[in-house]
């Protein structure tokens, strides 16, 4: 491994970290900036449609600006370099909420997969796609125990 790959691995494990504090502040912005501007987002495991970066950034923030805290935890980063300037990656994610209305707290877990590509500005996602594969207290019942759908 060249010390060019190690400096990649360590800035897409930054993005995603980047990409975990951006949602838990609520910081759309910042979070836009994970995203190519082309970016494709899949959210349709936890029941959100796919689709543009700024369509699916919109969604997000109006649905978590209602929660009180969440917090992700971002693990198990796993990055295959496709080409000098493309990676797929893949990362566990465990994320404990408050969501509103519900008593105590809400859990949920999955991966994340990214493709990510360098760009002038550094490695950014150009797709995303969150594989929910668990919630725990979650306000549907038929949920809990498996994705949402």
């Amino acid at each position: 491994m060249t010390l060019q790959q190690l400096q990649d691995r360590l800035d897409i494990a930054d993005l995603l970290y980047k990409y975990a504090t951006s949602v838990d502040t609520k910081n759309w912005e910042a979070l836009a900036s994970v995203f190519t501007d082309d970016a494709a987002l899949d959210y349709t495991s936890v029941g959100y449609p796919a689709g543009a970066r700024d369509q699916v950034i919109a969604m997000l923030s109006r649905a978590l600006d209602q929660c009180p805290m969440t917090q992700h935890f971002v693990t198990n980063i796993a990055i295959t370099f496709v080409d000098d300037d493309t990676a797929a990656v893949s990362a566990m994610f465990y994320n404990p909420m408050q969501l509103p209305g519900v008593d105590g707290l809400t859990y949920c877990g999955g991966n994340y997969h990214h493709e990510v590509v360098r760009t002038v500005d550094g490695w950014k996602s150009r797709k995303a796609v969150e594989e929910n594969l668990w919630f725990s207290n979650h306000p549907d019942p038929s949920k809990n125990g498996a994705a949402a759908s």
